[in-house]
């Protein structure tokens, strides 16, 4: 077997495309008639790739692209066994690991048919755990997910994902790899814990995206909404409603994991995923925080814009009032009546101007005194 290599452990691999808009509120459903244990491929998934990591506390090993035969020997070993299987593109493959770690059908098909709900189910020496991971976007707001679905056996651990990626897991790995903390003094149970509290710490900097989004938000908002301002404010709505599906779920799952008795979670262990739940609140909490403050943020927006049409109609109106009693006079002296005297003096032409301009001059000295010519509210921005 080979010894673990710092050069080859951590393998970085360029990010793609992650799943469309819509998966943010689509799970699978079987097909009405289909039987139960059916394996539904999709035509772009990607190729399965085994990486096995195998370790105990005086040593660990890592195996690339092997088969799923290459995986039986290390089933009931003293050692811990971590098969990662990136990709769910090779029906043969995933079929093959369903027949060596005996698989129910049934836990297969959650695995392959993606996306599924966050859960937890018992199958009697086997614990299935389904969580989604969550990456912030490169080129555009919003976030992409990847179902990671777990099953853990006695001493070893089986993880299916969606893509071969750059995924949370490296500080795992990174763990394993130099022996950090009491991961090599573990078992399997410890090690899902650590992936799962990674996959749920992976939520704070994308809620923290968010935050730097809002705030945004609410500037723009003040000081030159638009209709891409509405627009963002749906986005942002409805993203943190996906968000909030995804993380929902998964206190669902740490309560049973904390509070049911398996025989495959030891006690020590299952004491750790009380910090995970208290993460998962804590992020809860802010979401929910955040949506509320987008909700906020559409009444300060349709208030801005009324505030906007009121200074609108207000410039129009001071407008109008100065040239009605101007409109007055030239009506009067537009008329078309023989005798009128001021027609025939001088300086009529220039009286009759110096009227109309003192007129305008005085209504727009008396609106400045009343205060009309100010905005309606103060904008003042903080600079923090």
């Amino acid at each position: 077997m080979t010894q673990l290599r710092p050069d080859i452990f951590l393998n970085a691999r360029p990010d793609t495309e992650g799943d469309e808009e819509e998966d943010y509120f689509d799970y699978f459903y079987d097909a009405p008639g289909s039987e139960p244990g059916t394996l539904i491929i999709e035509p772009d998934a990607k190729p399965s790739r085994i990486v096995l990591i195998d370790y105990d506390e005086n040593h660990a090993i890592r195996k690339v692209d092997i088969t799923p035969n290459a995986c039986a020997p290390y089933i009931g070993t003293n050692t811990v066994s971590w098969m990662d299987i990136q990709g769910l593109g090779s029906e043969t493959v995933l079929k093959q690991v369903g027949e060596i770690f005996n698989l129910h059908p049934l836990l297969l098909e959650d695995v392959v048919n993606v996306p599924q709900r966050p859960k937890l189910e018992d199958y009697n020496n086997q614990l299935l755990m389904i969580a989604h991971m969550v990456r912030l976007k490169e080129d555009e707001p919003g976030f992409d997910t990847e179902q990671v679905s777990f099953v853990l056996g006695k001493r070893y651990l089986l993880t299916f994902q969606q893509e071969e990626l750059q995924d949370c897991f490296e500080i795992v790995r990174d763990r394993i790899r130099t022996s950090q903390g009491r991961v090599r003094q573990s078992g399997a149970d410890y090690l899902t814990y650590l992936l799962l509290d990674s996959i749920i710490d992976g939520y704070f900097p994308v809620v923290e995206h968010y935050e730097d989004r809002i705030e945004a938000l609410e500037d723009s908002i003040i000081t030159d909404p638009d209709r891409h301002t509405m627009e963002e404010i749906y986005d942002i709505r409805r993203e943190l409603l996906a968000l909030r599906r995804l993380i929902w779920p998964l206190r669902n799952v740490l309560n049973l994991l904390m509070r049911d008795h398996h025989g495959i979670i030891s006690n020590d262990v299952q004491i750790y995923f009380r910090d995970s739940y208290d993460h998962v609140i804590q992020i809860l909490e802010i979401i929910e925080a955040y949506r509320e403050l987008a909700t906020s943020l559409m009444d300060v927006y349709m208030s801005t814009m009324g505030n906007k049409l009121n200074e609108i109609m207000k410039f129009l109106t001071v407008i109008s009032t100065i040239f009605i009693p101007l409109t007055f006079i030239v009506g009067v002296y537009g008329m078309n009546f023989q005798y009128m005297p001021e027609l025939k003096g001088k300086w009529s032409y220039f009286i009759v101007w110096l009227i109309m301009l003192a007129i305008a001059g005085g209504l727009i000295f008396y609106f400045w005194r009343k205060g009309w010519f100010k905005p309606i509210y103060p904008i003042k921005l903080k600079n923090e």
